[in-house]
């Protein structure tokens, strides 16, 4: 399976406000940040420092209100709101900490959407599909639907739907914070095995220390703007 060629990614004087009539939140104040390709960064914050907002801004799923994301040498929001679309599809997975499957679908469905979308080859994007679910451990299940599947693993197959792409940039919104300890240790493992493998560049938001300390670079979002904190003394 062949995947988005590695980039780069800088991001330069980013920021984000919201207008409620008079009022006026600003949530990022210029943020910078540089990733090079197979980074992997952890990002930790209070309750609405703007984590989440940040990272749909760096997925594209969101415009800033000032400042530049460069994906390589592609100044990505001078791009139409088609081509966006296509370089999200392309380039970027996602993993939420509510997983977003479709309650219809089955498991492998849900891994083959991205796949669909791109208009890969229904024979391929089944296997793709399949391969990734059996290395997630649901190899026996892909005919399961989400409601027939335990939250541990709904959200390995949402880990297998934002990687079956082989995206250089995958991007993880606290995605086992709504698990236990235990299995959230297991699937964020797994999530940190399966990205170090395919080389991409992993950014997460995490409320747990213990997860951000498996990360070489640590981030702490305080009054709009990045702090890097030390690296752990032992990586994951």
């Amino acid at each position: 399976m062949t995947g988005v060629a590695p980039f780069s990614v800088e991001v330069r004087g980013l920021t984000k406000h919201f207008q409620s009539g008079e009022a006026r939140l600003d949530v990022l104040r210029g943020v910078d940040l540089d990733l090079a390709p197979g980074d992997r960064v952890a990002i930790r914050g209070q309750s609405g420092s703007g984590k989440s907002t940040f990272l749909q801004i760096l997925g594209t799923l969101d415009r800033p209100s000032a400042g530049t994301v460069r994906f390589g040498d592609r100044d990505v929001f001078t791009s139409s709101a088609r081509d966006l679309d296509a370089l999200r599809n392309r380039s970027v997975g996602f993993v939420f900490q509510f997983h977003h499957l479709l309650p219809d679908h089955d498991a492998l469905h849900n891994v083959m959407l991205p796949a669909f979308i791109a208009g890969v080859e229904p024979a391929t994007a089944r296997q793709q599909a399949a391969d990734l679910l059996t290395r997630v451990g649901l190899g026996a299940r892909l005919e399961h639907k989400p409601g027939q599947l335990s939250g541990g693993e709904q959200q390995r197959v949402a880990i297998a739907r934002a990687l079956v792409r082989r995206p250089a940039l995958v991007l993880a919104d606290e995605p086992t914070g709504n698990l236990d300890p235990h299995t959230a240790d297991e699937v964020f493992q797994m999530l940190l095995d399966l990205n170090a493998e395919a080389g991409s560049t992993l950014v997460v938001v995490t409320h747990s220390d213990a997860l951000a300390k498996r990360f070489p670079r640590r981030l702490h979002l305080v009054d709009g703007r990045f702090v890097e904190t030390d690296a752990p003394e032992a990586e994951a």
